[in-house]
């Protein structure tokens, strides 16, 4: 099979788990059958805790489900790549020197007792989505007899995470519940968002409750004999696109449609995620309906920074300062975060001091207390 055939049937396998969240580890496997991956998951990070939820995963060595199990309890909360990675764009390739030296990171508690003992010895990130409080990650990672990440690598991971991005997108939106495809309509009828199923063409095939309110109300979106429309021409050029594109599968949509952003005329923000339904397991929704793409539409998550980000903005921290600041606050004092980050105690209190002098703080109480209040808690 040649390349582009090979990411065709990913990006087919990767749509397939918007409306099956059962099909996302085998799609997970297509991935980094694709990226020449050893492992690889979805998953979510908090900010400020670092609690963190795997969604999805898939790992080649029968010991990979006992690690990952090891990675929510326990080794989630010291991954170094946090907060770091946060400060990258989505869908932008992150690898480990991008947040910290490779010589630093095999000091790292993480990498002598999570990574090493898999034989993994290298990865790359990418945000799929970033939130005031917390982002989700898709990782994939490399067994030593792969190699370090390598430009092909890179090339191939940057080809399939905007897609990975969509799915997830998706999925969310219609709260990973299992989708028959062919019974698409029926079974998203229910839901909060609003879904229209269209042809090539714009031509509103089916609509939920929402996606009729949202019509009646008049503020976002319009029908226009029968076609879906935006009130902006410049956003109803972009939906015409991707409506055209889709009836051509997924390969023919590229990234266009995976966050189209909508602003009513009341000012409000949307933002719409289109499926193409003329691919993979998803055909025999546009078959049942004469369709060629599912869009999904919903309000804008307020665009706020996370609070490390925020932090390092207003008080210009350095990433490793950024790094001993929210270590110190999970972990707590100097000779623990110095354990954990395979850095000296004394390199830590340097950090420390530094931090203390740009936030005008004296006490590692009172840096708690600082990240707290950009966090909104308690």
């Amino acid at each position: 099979m040649g390349e582009a055939d090979e990411l065709s049937q990913v990006i087919g396998d990767i749509y397939d788990a918007s409306l099956d969240p059962a099909l996302w580890p085998s799609a997970i496997e297509s991935v980094c059958g694709y990226v020449r991956a050893a492992s690889a998951s979805l998953h979510s990070q908090d900010s400020i805790s670092r609690a963190t939820d795997v969604l999805f995963w898939w790992g080649r060595e029968a010991s990979a489900s006992y690690y990952f199990e090891l990675y929510l309890e326990k080794y989630g909360r010291i991954n170094p790549i946090f907060p770091g990675v946060i400060f990258f764009d989505v869908e932008l390739p992150v690898a480990v020197p991008d947040v910290l030296s490779c010589e630093e990171f095999v000091r790292t508690r993480f990498f002598r007792e999570w990574l090493a003992p898999q034989n993994l010895i290298d990865g790359l990130f990418s945000n799929m989505e970033k939130g005031a409080t917390s982002c989700a990650l898709f990782t994939a990672m490399r067994h030593a007899g792969q190699g370090e990440v390598d430009d092909e690598m890179r090339r191939r991971f940057e080809l399939v995470t905007p897609h990975i991005r969509r799915s997830m997108l998706i999925g969310k939106v219609i709260d990973l519940h299992r989708v028959e495809a062919a019974a698409l309509a029926d079974s998203l009828d229910e839901l909060a968002s609003a879904m229209f199923i269209v042809d090539s063409t714009g031509r509103i095939v089916h609509a939920n409750a929402s996606a009729h309110r949202l019509i009646g109300e008049a503020k976002v979106l319009r029908a226009t004999n029968g076609r879906l429309a935006a009130f902006d021409p410049q956003e109803n050029r972009v939906l015409l696109d991707v409506f055209t594109a889709a009836q051509g599968g997924d390969g023919a949509v590229g990234k266009r449609g995976i966050a189209i952003p909508l602003k009513a005329r009341t000012g409000e923000r949307y933002v719409a995620h289109v499926l193409p339904l003329t691919s993979g397991a998803r055909r025999k929704a546009g078959v049942s309906y004469s369709a060629a793409a599912a869009m999904f539409v919903r309000k804008a998550m307020l665009d706020l920074p996370s609070p490390p980000e925020a932090i390092a903005r207003q008080f210009k921290l350095t990433p490793a300062e950024i790094r001993v600041l929210f270590a110190i606050v999970e972990i707590g004092g100097a000779p623990e975060v110095a354990s954990v980050l395979g850095i000296s105690e004394q390199t830590v209190k340097t950090h420390l001091h530094r931090t203390f002098e740009k936030t005008a703080t004296r006490r590692q109480a009172d840096l708690v207390k600082l990240v707290a209040s950009y966090s909104g808690r308690p």
